[in-house]
Formats: C-alpha cells, sequence, structure tokens
C-alpha cells in the first residue's frame, strides 16, 4: 500500500494512538512541573531530597532487578530439564509448570498468603511440628515480596527459554562437542549466547512487570516502599503533583533499563547455520541420575502449583471457620451459592467480562490496521508509528492510569479532554491501551508469515483494498492475531494495577471484589472468585487456542518469494 490512499488509512490511527497513547503521558509531565500557575521544579526538589521518596525508587529499582535474577534462576533450569531431559511424566508437569501465567497477580497473590502468610497453611505447620510460640516467619518487606514476584514471573523465563531451545539448532553444539569441548562450555560458550534474544526478551518483560507491580507490594510489603504503592497514597491523599512526579520518575526508570538493555543486547545477535534440526532429548543414562532429575523437576513443579490448590481449598471454606487451625475446619459450597446469586459479587465478574471483552475487540480491530501499515504500507514515518504503537508496553500499569485519569478528568474537547473518570469506559480504555503491543505483535507476526503477493492477485483480479483485506488477509491473519488477542483478554480480564486507580465502586471489576473481601477476612469469598476468574481464563485459553490451533492448521500454505 502506497500513495495518497495509505495515508487515509495512516492518518486515524496515529491520531487515536496521539490521543490516547502519548497525549496522557505528555499532560501528566506537564502537570508535574505546572504547579500554582508556573513551570516549577518543586515537585522534583521535593523528590530528590525526600527520604522516603529516594527509599521507593530504589526499592522498586533493587526489587525489579532481583525478580530477574531469581525468576531467571527458577525459570531457566525447569525449561533445560523438561525440554532437554526425556523422563515419565516431561510432557504433563511441563505444562503445569507454565500454569502461573493463567493467574492474575493479585490472585497468584492471595494463593501464596493463604500457603505461607503468617497464618498460612505451611507457616501453621511449621509452627506445630517445632513447637514454636509464633510463626517462623513474617512474610513481609522487601524479601516478601522478591519471592513473591519469583514465584509468579518465571513463567516468562520458562516459556521464552523453552521455546528458545526448541527453535535452537543442534549442529552447533554437536560440533563444539566434536571439538572437544565440555558439556558445561558449549553451555556457556554456545547454548546461552545463542539464547540471549529470548533472555533478554523475558528480562524485560520481568523488569517491567515487577516495577508495575502493585498488588505484592500493597499486600506484603508492611513498611517497604516502592514507587507504585507511593503513587496510590499521593494519589489518595491529595498530593497530586507528587503522584505526577513519581509517576514520571517511575516511566524513566523503566524506559531508562530498557534502553540499557537494548544497547547491551544490539550487536550480540545470533545465527545458527547448520541441519535446521533442534537438539535431542537425551535419556538418562545413570541410575541415580534416572531417579533424581524426575524428583527434582516434577518436586519443583509441585512446589510451585502448592498456592494454586491452597487457593482452591480455601475457596470452600466458610467464613469463621479457620481461624488458629492449621487446616479449616469445615467445608461448604456457600462461598460459590452466594458467588452466582448475590448481585454484590456477581456484578464485579459481569463487569470484568465486558471491559475486557470490549477493550479486546478494539484491540483487535484496530491493531489489525496497526499491523497492515507497518508490514505493507510505504510512507515515512514507519519508526514513529511503531514507538507509538510499543509506548504503552514499557511503561507499568500504574502509569497509564495515572496519565488518563488526569487527562480525562475534565471535559474540554477543544484540549481533547473527555470526561471519563468515573464511568465505565475509562476502564476499558486503560486494558485497551495497555495491550496495544501485544496484539500489535501477534498481527505484525502474522501479516511477515504470507507471501503479499496473495493481496496482489487479487487486486489484479479486480479486488479493492477492503475485499481483499476481508477475503484474503483476514482468514490469514486472524489465527494469530486471536491469539495476541486471547492472550489481551486474559490479562484484562484480571488486571489490577491500573483498575485500582481508576475504579468506582459501580464500575468495579473482579480483582477489585477480590481485595475488598480480602480485607473483609472473607478468605472463603475471595478464594472463591480467585478460582472462578481462574477457571474463566484456563477455559476461554483452552478454546480459544483449539480454534487458533485449528486456524493455523487449515490456513493455505505460501511459497516464498525467492
Amino acid at each position: 500500500m502506497r500513495g495518497r490512499s495509505v495515508y487515509w488509512l495512516l492518518a486515524p490511527v496515529v491520531a487515536i494512538l496521539l490521543w490516547v497513547v502519548l497525549y496522557p503521558h505528555l499532560f501528566v509531565v506537564g502537570d508535574s512541573i505546572w504547579i500554582d500557575g508556573a513551570v516549577s521544579l518543586d515537585g522534583y526538589r521535593e523528590f530528590f531530597t525526600t527520604r522516603a521518596e529516594l527509599e521507593a525508587l530504589w526499592g522498586s529499582v533493587w526489587i525489579s532487578l532481583g525478580s530477574v535474577i531469581l525468576s531467571a534462576l527458577i525459570g531457566v533450569p525447569l525449561a533445560f530439564l523438561f525440554t532437554r531431559f526425556d523422563f515419565p511424566g516431561r510432557t504433563v508437569f511441563g505444562a503445569l509448570a507454565a500454569l502461573p501465567v493463567l493467574l492474575p497477580p493479585l490472585v497468584g497473590v492471595i494463593a501464596f498468603l493463604f500457603l505461607y502468610g503468617e497464618s498460612g497453611i505451611l507457616t501453621r505447620s511449621v509452627q506445630a511440628l517445632l513447637g514454636l510460640e509464633r510463626p517462623p516467619w513474617r512474610l513481609t518487606g522487601g524479601w516478601a515480596i522478591l519471592l513473591v514476584h519469583a514465584y509468579s514471573m518465571y513463567v516468562y523465563f520458562y516459556l521464552f527459554t523453552a521455546a528458545g531451545l526448541a527453535r535452537l539448532d543442534g549442529g552447533a553444539a554437536e560440533a563444539a562437542a566434536s571439538l572437544g569441548a565440555s558439556r558445561w562450555r558449549i553451555l556457556r560458550t554456545v547454548t546461552l549466547p545463542m539464547l540471549s534474544p529470548a533472555l533478554m526478551a523475558a528480562s524485560v518483560l520481568v523488569f517491567m512487570t515487577s516495577m508495575a507491580s502493585f498488588s505484592a507490594p500493597y499486600i506484603f510489603g508492611g513498611g517497604f516502599r516502592v514507587l507504585t504503592t507511593q503513587i496510590f497514597n499521593s494519589k489518595m491523599s491529595g498530593e497530586l503533583t507528587m503522584a505526577m512526579v513519581e509517576t514520571v520518575v517511575l516511566a524513566t526508570a523503566s524506559l531508562t533499563f530498557l534502553w540499557i538493555l537494548r544497547r547491551f543486547d544490539r550487536g550480540r545477535e545470533f545465527a545458527a547455520v547448520g541441519k535446521g534440526v533442534g537438539a535431542a532429548r537425551r535419556d538418562i543414562s545413570s541410575a541415580w541420575a534416572r531417579l533424581l532429575v524426575p524428583v527434582l523437576g516434577v518436586g519443583a513443579v509441585l512446589v510451585l502449583l502448592l498456592p494454586h490448590l491452597t487457593l482452591v481449598l480455601v475457596s470452600f471454606v466458610p467464613e469463621g471457620a479457620w481461624t488458629i487451625q492449621i487446616l479449616p475446619t469445615r467445608y461448604t459450597l456457600d462461598n460459590y451459592r452466594a458467588l452466582f446469586s448475590s448481585p454484590q459479587l456477581w456484578t464485579p465478574v459481569l463487569n470484568s467480562l465486558q471491559m475486557a471483552t470490549l477493550a479486546t475487540a478494539a484491540n483487535v480491530v484496530f491493531c489489525f490496521v496497526v499491523a497492515y501499515l507497518l508490514v505493507r504500507g510505504r510512507f515515512r514515518g514507519k519508526g514513529g508509528l511503531l514507538t507509538l504503537t510499543m509506548l504503552p508496553w514499557a511503561l507499568p500499569g500504574t502509569v497509564i492510569a495515572v496519565a488518563l485519569a488526569t487527562t480525562f478528568s475534565a471535559n474540554e474537547p477543544w484540549f481533547g479532554r473527555i470526561l471519563l473518570v468515573g464511568s465505565f469506559w475509562i476502564l476499558p480504555l486503560a486494558y485497551f491501551i495497555r495491550n496495544i503491543p501485544l496484539v500489535a505483535q501477534a498481527a505484525v507476526a502474522s501479516f511477515r508469515q504470507y507471501d503479499p503477493e496473495l493481496e496482489e492477485a487479487a487486486h489484479s483480479l479486480g479486488a479493492g483494498w477492503f475485499t481483499t483485506m476481508r477475503r484474503v488477509a483476514a482468514p490469514l491473519v486472524l489465527p494469530g492475531l486471536m491469539a495476541g488477542g486471547l492472550l489481551a483478554w486474559v490479562a484484562a480480564l484480571g488486571e489490577f494495577v491500573s483498575s485500582i486507580l481508576l475504579y468506582t465502586h459501580r464500575t468495579r471489576p473482579i480483582s477489585i471484589e477480590i481485595l475488598s473481601q480480602l480485607r473483609a477476612f472473607d478468605f472463603g469469598a475471595a478464594a472463591a472468585l480467585g478460582v472462578v476468574l481462574a477457571a474463566l481464563m484456563t477455559v476461554v485459553f483452552a478454546l480459544g487456542g483449539r480454534y487458533v490451533r485449528g486456524g493455523l492448521a487449515g490456513a493455505p500454505t505460501t511459497g516464498s518469494r525467492g
């Protein structure tokens, strides 16, 4: 697509991105320096001279760096274990190791609380076993946040490393072995460098997710400060200028880390020239190793899944039936009966379903057009369009929420401001913006996987642009686009970070209702809501995954252009 016609498609796309992505963040920067009707840097001076604010900045940075390291130490070895070795149960437990990806952050946090918290099942079991008067540990502070992050975020390293190993050509390792290199040297000098793109991508994702994390610091932080909770506290106490300053600092820290990793990774790309066959899985020859490797792998997965099982167990506990006991004394279906019969509990579920579906539908339509422009369009400024598309991915959800709350808090259409704060639409808009990069990248990959000559053939037969998109491009792109849409829907359904800054009681999503039940010490109702949320995600993801795989299998094959 070229010439003037591309600009008819490009203009509305750029206008939307400038309005809902870039403009709100510029508005936040403006509010951080516009004090009492004049430009002032007093907010930044106060930030960088206040000990509590500097502690929050350092806390966010070291927790995020620690989350990357600890998540890699869990996820990478698990990926090697389940990808490179063959033993009974490998396929089943390898799939179960990825299960936490379907749990929203808040649900994972409360599952962790029920198991490892001061009154958790494991904590009380150890206390009773050792005859202690007090719990053996307190799950609070920075190290508690770090452990929760590692538990919930190791999946990124696991999935990215497993995918990288599956694509890795085994010829390079075989060549190194034939030259006398040991297994450790092959791992260090061949395998890991070739996996660096996957490891870097996982590192960026874990760091960004940790910087944006709110639920773990909010529940387990105690007196430990991070920027996300500082922004929330400043906003709730009416210190709006400081909230804007903290938001700008958080965004700057995240973008700086992204820039550093990109600079580090530049020029470190590796391409293997070989047989195109991945390394074969090895049978374990040693009798001790045949026993030890499955026990370690399966045991690690079971430990990682214990919070999920605990969540299901607690969902059957009636209110007041679990106080000082190790395990609940009574079980009932009342929590689920109340959930499906009480409007107070069921309304947040319906709200989340509506808002996630609206946001994802908008993502699918909008990102289809964006991906077409990025792959097929010929125009100046394509790099700028790509930057605008990827910007929400580099910014924490807290930053996006504050930007939207600031920009759309007044009805001034001549300044591009519409009053959305307090309405139903502010949350779907936040979910839509947050997931633009995810769906757009999936659509871009799908467009690049089929030959553009198919579109040219349709044009040569007299089909217009719209007909070509509907009859040729859409069927070929849809499986990949829907895969991105499924991930976006799952993320939107359990979204908590943006929601807690933008919701009202009438529009509260399921994640906020879970937190409300937790605050009321109704653990059974909170767990039941978490189980329902996880079940909805699992069912939709499984059904959608079957469609995506079926669409990919039934898609017409295309030849290369040579």
